[in-house]
């Protein structure tokens, strides 16, 4: 046990501190959150809107001259204090705004009419025709008359762009979404990718990790002081719980990401899912990655370098593929017979599984049994792998093939 735990260290502290590693679990989270925290403080700022920056990078010289406008209604009494100076400029009646235009001295101008209270129409004008800002504009101009509307108070215009932060309370175990909400049936896709991936990768650290040591010749050196059992131990259980700090990380850093932008990235009802949702979550990553990172490492006890790995890794991976290539009728008939076959199946459940949670709520004997169903086939893969993983095979230079590695597996080779 004590050399079990030897090689579980090693692999968690060498796998962890590799800047591939850092990079992927810290780098992309950090870089996440300065896209949100900048698409978030533009939003929080009215005027400045997203699409006012994007438009301004596309300007011209002349993006720098004022704007100007007609109020024919008489609602404008005062420019808020949040307008910079000379921004925007005030003219008596269209005729003198289309003087100051042609003179070159404003770049465009607004005529907000006398019925404007009661349709809302603003006339906009400018000189030429500009596919990338001709039909998005009007960021200040639209400002300026949501405060006035509101009496001049800039404070009370701010939240009546974002009224309300929601939290929303389920009095039902069961989250009840709207099915014929389009991101409804987008949910299962997001959930299900983000699985297949984590998973994928997890399970591909134990492959790259043993295929490398075999071909810089390190396995021979562990096998001098450890036995193979041991050393597959350790290397699933280490490797597993790096895959699993990565997985973990990620949703955490999403899920406060998602709860520190307020109304920025406020996530609709049809994208909430029960807690519980998490913790069956884990606990199919977990038996997930025990089934295929065991296949994968028996490929890698097999195959004499990384390349053939690599080619060789498809054979494993076909079961999870197959569930992404129904993954429509899945979604569409999360209760439907194929959907229940993927998810009972122990070598598509982990992903299956994912995917008929995310669409529908499932019932719980349904999970309990493909739970159950996993876990006895991860140990009967442990045990097969465990039993082919031995000094004869690892240090084998002969090629991979199909029918020696279900052999091995069967434990007659």
């Amino acid at each position: 046990m004590s050399k079990t735990l030897q090689v579980l260290r090693f692999e968690v502290v060498t796998t962890v501190m590799r800047r591939s590693f850092l990079l992927t679990v810290i780098g992309i989270p950090i870089i996440t959150g300065l896209i949100f925290s900048g698409v978030a403080a533009i939003n929080r700022r009215s005027p400045e809107s997203l699409s006012a920056l994007t438009s301004g990078l596309a300007a011209d010289q002349s993006e720098n001259l004022p704007e100007g406008y007609v109020d024919e209604s008489g609602l404008i009494q005062s420019l808020p204090s949040s307008v910079p100076q000379g921004e925007l400029q005030a003219f008596p009646d269209q005729q003198a705004a289309h003087q100051a235009l042609e003179a070159g001295r404003i770049r465009n101008y607004y005529v907000i009419p006398a019925d404007y209270i009661k349709t809302g129409n603003v006339l906009y004008i400018r000189p030429d025709f500009n596919p990338l800002t001709a039909f998005d504009q009007a960021g200040w101009m639209r400002w300026v008359l949501r405060v006035n509307l509101l009496g001049g108070d800039e404070k009370l215009a701010n939240q009546s762009q974002s009224p309300f932060n929601l939290e929303v309370v389920l009095l039902e175990a069961d989250s009840q979404r709207d099915e014929n909400n389009m991101l409804t049936f987008f949910l299962p896709y997001g959930v299900t990718l983000l699985f297949y991936i984590i998973l994928l990768v997890s399970s591909s650290l134990l492959l790259n990790n043993i295929t490398k040591e075999k071909e810089n010749r390190v396995i021979e050196i562990l096998m001098s002081t450890v036995t193979p059992h041991q050393l597959l131990a350790g290397k699933i259980i280490g490797l597993g719980l790096a895959g699993l700090l990565q997985a973990v990380f990620w949703i955490l850093t999403g899920y406060l990401l998602l709860r520190s932008s307020g109304t920025a990235f406020q996530l609709p009802a049809a994208f909430l899912l029960p807690p519980s949702f998490v913790i069956w979550g884990l606990l199919f990553f977990v038996l997930g990655y025990a089934e295929y990172a065991s296949l994968m490492a028996a490929i890698g006890a097999l195959v004499p370098n990384l390349k053939e790995a690599s080619q060789a890794t498809f054979i494993v991976i076909i079961p999870l593929v197959i569930p992404m290539m129904f993954m429509s009728a899945m979604v569409d008939q999360p209760n439907g017979a194929m959907a229940i076959f993927f998810s009972l199946f122990p070598l598509t459940s982990p992903v299956s599984m994912m995917t008929r949670m995310a669409a529908t709520s499932v019932p719980l004997w349904q999970m309990v049994l493909s739970a159950g169903l996993l876990a006895l086939t991860a140990v009967f893969i442990i045990r097969a792998v465990a039993n082919m993983f031995r000094a004869q095979t690892l240090l084998s230079g002969q090629p991979f093939s199909v029918k020696r590695f279900i052999s091995a597996l069967a434990g007659r080779a």
